[in-house]
């Protein structure tokens, strides 16, 4: 077998108890797109990296671009997509926005990936 094969059993044995238990548990179709639609979000490195930023600090379009070597309206548009997708939440003091995670499952969806991926 070829190191990237999957192994797969070697007789058709359903196990009726287990598919129906999970079955039960599987979300409904809408929230399966849903998530989906969540992940295809952190697909882009560009968001990543801002979503790492905000990891750090609350931090205005400014400094995001600074810190990103990009142009404000980029991250701006970037921005945007978080923010319609909850990742990211935005504050206005006088002329400056300043923006940070939304919530602390963002905060932990970031947290946990950097450590998978970094095992």
């Amino acid at each position: 077998m070829a190191k990237n094969d999957v192994e797969c059993c070697q007789e058709n044995h359903v196990h009726k108890n287990l598919i129906d238990m999970v079955n039960q548990k599987l979300p409904d179709v809408d929230v399966l797109y849903d998530l989906a639609d969540l992940f295809k979000v952190f697909g882009d490195s560009t968001r990543i990296r801002i979503l790492l930023v905000l990891f750090e600090s609350e931090v205005c379009v400014c400094d995001i671009a600074e810190t990103l070597n990009m142009t404000q309206s980029a991250i701006s548009h970037q921005l945007k997509i978080l923010k319609q997708n909850k990742l990211v939440k935005a504050r206005r003091d006088g002329k400056t926005v300043y923006y940070s995670l939304a919530d602390n499952h963002v905060y932990n969806i970031i947290g946990q990936g950097l450590d998978h991926v970094m095992e």
